[in-house]
């Protein structure tokens, strides 16, 4: 059941394609609000009805029609078709989850005996799908420096058809040239897929720098409450067609109430995104300026790696903020105990603001010497902001740090 973004939309702003993209009014029995059409099949009126389906998809006309729930369905289409218009795609699939939007991703582009390209800073995840899963379908993965294309471009085979990345990365935030990554994929004639859930359409669309795909953990900030599992891919109506077929095989469709809350947390997503720009920009500025951080990174400031390319591409630089507190690994845990309105807990995008300590959740199961060659530190943190007063939040950053 594909989708597609409503053209008399895609000149509007952001919060009102927030609210407004995706399906058509008026919904069933008048109703403001998206249905929730709760089946899993679908029923025929007649045989000739059942052979008249048959015969449109033959020739791919069925016009959103389907006969049975893996194949589609009314709710989660439209919820697609808000995320097309949000991106400036042709078409958008939704998953399951964020890494089943990439693994069915990847799976669909790459086979036996082809190469991928990522970036050393992407999520743990993806990371090992792509070494240990992929390999032993006989795929190559390579991992180049994040930031570097020189490297990335140099690392291109023969048989490299994927180029992977997150952009910001994650959790050192840092930032791709789209503009150029785009360009080696287009004249090596490799698929270039960006993770772009750090930054939401809100603050960056890749596809219109060149990009051929971009997924989201729609979890996160598409989501914005912590109350769902979902995954999106936003791209052109070919290569969205390509991976949906294969999603039908493998299975990892959403469901109607997960799309039904994904669609409602979309309404707002602007005006939460703009928010927590702006407390993350403030939030960063007062712990680079205290005696006890060590370092701030964060693309919105001028001593972040990726300053200028992010001012360049970026409305806006995102909801986390990651630091290093001086000391080690217990003054951190330290830190992460007396903060009162930040919560522990892993995920980021949510209107709760939360707090971890890389090494101590993502990486526990890690020898140090393994974290710090992943470039994790035992006084990294990672700081999701959610929609709280900023001074809130500053005063509570500072008197966690004044304590130690």
């Amino acid at each position: 059941m594909p989708s597609s973004p409503i053209p008399d939309l895609k000149i509007k702003g952001s919060s009102t394609q927030s609210v407004h993209a995706g399906g058509s009014r008026p919904y069933a029995n008048h109703a403001l609000t998206l249905p929730i059409i709760q089946t899993s099949t679908y029923t025929f009126k007649d045989t000739q009805d059942l052979s008249e389906f048959m015969g449109a998809r033959m020739w791919g006309l069925e016009e959103g029609r389907t006969e049975y729930g893996r194949y589609g369905n009314p709710t989660i289409a439209a919820v697609e078709a808000k995320i097309a218009a949000l991106e400036q795609a042709e078409e958008a699939i939704l998953f399951s989850s964020g890494m089943a939007a990439i693994t069915c991703t990847l799976l669909s582009l790459l086979s036996t005996g082809q190469h991928l390209i990522i970036t050393d800073d992407v999520y743990r995840r993806t990371r090992q799908f792509c070494t240990t899963f992929l390999k032993r379908m006989g795929v190559e993965c390579t991992i180049v420096p994040a930031g570097d294309s020189t490297v990335l471009e140099a690392a291109i085979k023969a048989n490299t058809k994927v180029l992977l990345s997150e952009s910001p990365t994650n959790p050192y935030l840092r930032v791709l040239d789209m503009e150029r990554l785009a360009d080696i994929g287009a004249r090596r004639g490799v698929r270039t897929v960006i993770d772009s859930t750090f930054t939401t359409p809100i603050n960056q669309q890749p596809l219109e720098f060149g990009i051929d795909l971009v997924i989201h953990s729609a979890t996160k900030y598409l989501g914005g409450h912590n109350d769902l599992l979902a995954g999106a891919l936003a791209g052109s109506a070919q290569l969205i067609a390509l991976v949906r077929q294969n999603q039908w095989v493998l299975g990892p469709v959403s469901d109607p109430n997960s799309a039904y809350l994904l669609q409602r947390g979309l309404k707002t997503l602007a005006l939460r995104v703009r928010c927590q720009n702006a407390t993350a920009m403030r939030v960063a500025e007062f712990l680079e300026a205290h005696p006890k951080i060590e370092r701030v990174w964060y693309p919105g400031l001028a001593s972040h790696p990726d300053h200028q390319v992010a001012t360049a591409q970026m409305k806006g630089y995102g909801g986390v903020v990651s630091f290093e507190l001086v000391g080690g690994l217990e003054q951190t845990s330290r830190f992460i105990d007396a903060v009162e309105i930040p919560i522990i807990a892993p995920s980021l995008g949510g209107v709760e603001t939360l707090i971890e300590q890389p090494a101590l959740m993502s990486y526990f199961e890690l020898s140090t010497e393994e974290r710090l060659e992943m470039g994790i530190k035992e006084n990294l943190v990672r700081l999701s902001i959610g929609v709280e007063d900023v001074q809130d939040l500053l005063d509570d950053l500072g008197q966690a740090l004044d304590g130690q």
